[in-house]
């Protein structure tokens, strides 16, 4: 399964900031948008919403992870929003993401309509921060494959990875499970306080299923431009 839109990270203080950025692109074009932490937080469901009603797909990134029962009841409400991508930590275990798959099929009546995509490892992790922080013993790479292994097991739609560890998550699990991938810049670009970075078209060669682009479209000076050669080099390196 591939998302052929590239998803982009709405990284916006609020609303106006929002609403000024979609409003540059022509009113017919549906794009996929990631909702993140501090947008949520500062406006809420009623920016989920109205971002839908423009005819937008949303990726809401909240990254959940509490104790079962919480994650399923957030998940309830998730579900009645009608967001089509959200997100939960892999690390809280195979019973958290079952209670948040229960969660979400509830609130949306039985018919699933949010994909939940487990975090394996933040790209802005590297192997130092695994060895010394996390005290993890195996290699990042073999982190991040055990998460995407045991969110399959656990009925997650797909992954957030690196790009650089997709090819080998797709080797592992079935066909349809995703491999979202952030950390994506164009050549050249600066790197930010990611660690784990690929092109496009990197992506795309090792087989992502869908991008998150961020501030090489947002912080351009021509960002509806900036977003039609993210969008080509990734088309053209299927």
């Amino acid at each position: 399964m591939r998302i052929e839109r590239p998803i982009i990270a709405l990284d916006f203080p609020g609303r106006n900031e929002t609403m000024q950025f979609l409003s540059e692109f022509p009113k017919d074009e549906s794009l996929f948008v990631k909702i993140g932490m501090e947008l949520y937080y500062s406006e809420g469901t009623d920016m989920v919403r109205e971002i839908k009603s423009l005819g937008h797909d949303v990726f809401l990134d909240l990254k959940c992870h509490d104790i079962p029962h919480t994650v399923e009841n957030a998940m309830r409400v998730l579900g009645k929003i009608g967001v089509d991508l959200t997100t939960l930590h892999a690390s809280g275990g195979s019973e958290m993401m079952e209670a948040a798959k229960t969660g979400i099929l509830d609130g949306s009546g039985g018919k699933q309509t949010a994909r939940l995509l487990a975090i394996t490892q933040l790209t802005s992790t590297n192997q130092q921060m695994v060895e010394e922080e996390q005290l993890i013993s195996v290699p990042l790479k073999e982190s991040v494959l055990n998460y995407a292994r045991l969110a399959q097991k656990s009925g997650m739609d797909g992954v957030v990875c690196s790009a650089q560890e997709a090819k080998s998550i797709a080797e592992e699990t079935d066909e349809d499970f995703l491999r979202v991938t952030p950390g994506i810049r164009l050549a050249g670009g600066a790197l930010g306080d990611q660690k784990r970075v690929m092109t496009p078209d990197e992506a795309a060669r090792n087989q992502s299923s869908a991008i998150v682009v961020g501030r090489a479209i947002t912080q351009a000076k021509d960002r509806v431009g900036a977003y039609q050669t993210v969008k080509k080099l990734w088309e053209d390196a299927k």
